[in-house]
């Protein structure tokens, strides 16, 4: 059977009480046994099989895992795993690379990082005005061992 014949026999048969209750014969329908039909015939078919075109496609991630490690002396490193493959380890890069890259990521993850790297800074400029006095002072012995 087609899916026309089938369809041409539901409609004869739900045809059926209307043409008797006009040719003067009474119909022994209720109105609420005619109501709770109607919906089910104007209600459409599900088509059989996958639905086609309306389904998301599944999107392909791929996992990698940046690690970026500074210290306070202000000495960064970097490694990448790909899944559980280690691409690269113990990467050294400079701390300008790390500030540049996090800007260019995420505000974020730039300020945490920015203030890490200030503090280093601020940690390297006064060892160097340590190290700048006690050469100072060494210089200042030589010239009195001198004279």
């Amino acid at each position: 059977m087609t899916v026309d014949s089938l369809t041409e026999q539901q409609e004869a048969a739900t045809s059926a009480p209307e043409a008797s209750a006009t040719n003067g014969e009474a119909s022994t329908e209720t109105p609420e046994a005619a109501a709770t039909e109607s919906p089910a015939e104007d209600a459409p078919k599900p088509k059989r099989g996958r639905p086609k075109g309306g389904a998301a496609k599944k999107t392909r991630t791929v996992e990698l895992t940046l690690t970026v490690t500074g210290t306070a002396d202000g000495e960064w490193q970097a490694e990448l795993k790909h899944g559980s493959k280690w691409v690269a380890k113990g990467l050294e890069i400079p701390a300008a690379a790390v500030s540049r890259a996090a800007k260019e990521l995420h505000e974020d993850l730039s300020v945490p990082i920015d203030e890490v790297i200030n503090a280093a800074r601020e940690e390297a400029a006064a060892k160097v005005a340590q190290l700048e006095a006690e050469l100072e002072q060494a210089k200042q012995a030589l010239a009195e061992l001198d004279s």
